[in-house]
This record gives structure tokens, sequence and C-alpha cells, in this order.
């Protein structure tokens, strides 16, 4: 018997994990995968940490889980300066007068600001109905055709007038030559790659990879005196009630013989022609010399059960039924349930921390 099964050695799992061994409590954690660290996992190829479920770019202005995250790696200065490619056109992002320079051939704010109300006002928009007329009502033609609507079509598989208004409920606009993307105190990559804070966060608990709780749950709920649940919730329950439903990804990772592919970490793909949403060059996260370079090409997909879901469609109709499925979790003795799939909530990682040391202190106490 131990204290706690943990299901998933991703973020969440792994700091509960820490802070129960800390605490003196037996853990035994599981993972369906053959590594822990769920998304942000990161493999070295060649000398260069890919993140193999995408960019993972830690961000935070709370100077607490700083302090925390900080405990178990160092991190470099990296900062996060997207480019835009639409056709043969480059644009920084995000929207900044480096942007609307490009754009329009202006160089004052006051240039940039009139052109966008400008377009706004000739659209005669009232109460936006569906994302593209937020989206116009926000940015103005130009901006939405160009970096907007198609990048928003390929994530979402769908025309952006067929989505919900509230998906965009603003857009960053900066009328400074600023091309840093977060606006946070702090920002960086563990140098060295995510798993070993993985790796660090888990030391004391016994770990088992390649292990389905649901090959067995009958008898994994009987190994501990409580279970921290990370998986899907509406999975948990056996999709008794209905099924939440997601955005998934497809990746492609290719090693290239060359020292620099593209110029920098991440480069977003806006045209609708182009079938990727982005290009993602691993070794520019940590200003790798080496003689190759490895990207991955990341391709939004429909979701379905099986496939591993990536963003929840945070919809009306799915917040309703994850509501739900929350109401029969609260009525759980045992079993605690965490992290994005757990709370179906897409987290940046600073929040998922935040939520997994919530969670400690409830279980805990301070």
């Amino acid at each position: 018997m131990y204290d706690y099964l943990i299901v998933g050695a991703g973020l969440f799992g792994s700091i509960f994990a820490h802070e129960a061994t800390a605490r003196g409590k037996t853990c035994l954690v599981i993972d369906k995968r053959s590594h822990v660290g769920g998304n942000i996992y990161t493999e070295e190829v060649e000398g260069i940490q890919v993140h193999k479920y995408g960019a993972h770019i830690f961000h935070t202005s709370d100077q607490e889980i700083w302090d925390y995250i900080n405990r178990f790696a160092s991190f470099n200065h990296y900062v996060n300066a997207p480019v835009a490619i639409y056709g043969d056109e480059l644009y920084n992002l995000p929207f900044n007068m480096n942007t609307f320079s490009k754009m329009w051939g202006i160089r004052t704010p006051w240039e940039a600001q009139k052109i966008i109300r400008e377009q706004v006002a000739e659209l005669h928009i009232g109460i936006p109905q569906n994302l593209e007329e937020q989206a116009l009502s926000l940015v103005g033609t130009d901006i939405y055709e160009k970096l907007i609507k198609g990048y928003t079509e390929k994530q979402w598989g769908r025309p952006c007038r067929d989505l919900p208004a509230f998906i965009i409920k603003r857009l960053p606009m900066r009328f400074t030559f600023d091309n840093n993307y977060f606006n946070d105190r702090y920002q960086g990559i563990p140098i060295g790659g995510y798993t070993k804070i993985i790796d660090k966060l888990l030391q004391g608990s016994e770990v088992k990879l390649n292990t389905n709780y649901f090959d067995n749950a009958s008898a994994y709920r009987d190994i501990a005196a409580k279970t921290v649940f990370t998986g899907m919730i509406d999975k948990f329950y056996q999709y008794q009630l209905g099924i939440l439903e997601y955005r998934s990804l497809r990746f492609e990772t290719e090693l290239m013989a060359c020292d620099n592919y593209q110029g920098n970490a991440v480069v977003n793909y806006t045209s609708r022609e182009v079938p990727y949403t982005r290009v993602i060059e691993h070794k520019h996260f940590e200003f790798g010399c080496q003689p190759v370079s490895v990207i991955t090409r990341e391709y939004p997909s429909e979701w379905k059960r099986g496939d591993e879901p990536y963003y929840p469609i945070n919809d009306d109709k799915n917040n309703s039924l994850c509501n739900q499925y929350k109401k029969m979790a609260e009525s759980e003795k045992n079993i605690v349930f965490g992290g994005r799939l757990g709370a179906y909530q897409y987290y940046d990682m600073d929040k998922v921390i935040r939520a997994a040391l919530e969670t400690v202190k409830m279980e805990f106490g301070a």
C-alpha cells in the first residue's frame, strides 16, 4: 500500500509527488507514456533539447512560483519573440510597431492607430456575432486577413465566422517597438531541458512507465489510500455524461543538415494554404551552436477518442458538461483531480505549478 497513487508524471503530478514525499508520504507515480514529464518532456538529439510536444517557454509574474521552479533548474535569458510568415511577407509578433511598420510603411504610433480605427469604422460591426467579427472589430482588415484568419482556422479546423466570438476576447497590440511576446516579469528556458526538472521532482517516488491506469483501474484504486488523477476527467467516469471535446496536434520532427534553419525558435505560418501552424527550431531556445539543427512542424487536427488531447474546447456546451463531471468529483473522498486534463483547462506552466501547490495545501495544510 502507498499513501498516494499519482496517475500522470507530468508537471502537476510530479510536483504533488515531490511535496508529498517531502512530508514523509509514499507515492507511486504511473504514466502510460514511456517517459516522464508529460507534454513538457524534452529529449536530447545531437546535443539539442527537443520539445517533443510543442514549444514550452516558461513565463510568470508570480515571484513565489519563479522561486519555486528555480529550485530545480537554472533558467537562461531566452525571450519569446516569434515571427509570422504570410506568403512572402514576414512580420513580428505580437502585433507591435515593427508589425505595423512592415505592413503599412509607417513609423509612428498615431499613424498605426489611425489606420486601425479607419478600417474598423468602415466595417460597421455592432456586437460581434462570431470570431471573425470580434477580431475585425479589434484590429481591422489587414491584420485580420494576414495574421489571424488563416492561422485561427487551421488551429480550430473551421472558418472563423463559425467560431464563437469569446475565443478572442482581446488581441494584444503594442504601439511600441517591442517584440517580447509575454508581459511577465520572468521568462526563460531551463538549461538542459524540462525533463531534468521532472527527474528531480520525482526523486523519492516509485515510478512506473508504460503503465495505463485504465488497464486495471479497480486494482489501482486499492493500491493506495488516495489517488491523484491528472488524466481526462470524463474518461475517469467512463464518459457517463458525455465526451468532452479537444483539439489535437500532430508533430513532424526533422534533423536538418545545417546549423541554422530559420533563424528563430518559433515561426508561425498564418496562410491557410500552409497546412502547419508553426515551425519550431529547438536549438534557439538555448542559443545552441551545434553543426546541425532539429525542427518540428505542428499540424492541428481533429480530436477523437484515443487521440492525444491538447486544447480543451471551452465553449458553453463543454464547460457545462465539465461542471457536471466536477460535481461528481466533489463526492469522491479518496480521489483528487488535477492538471489540465483533470480540470479541463489549458494552463500555462506557472498556473499548473500554482494549482499543484494549492492542492498540496488542501491535502496537508500549510
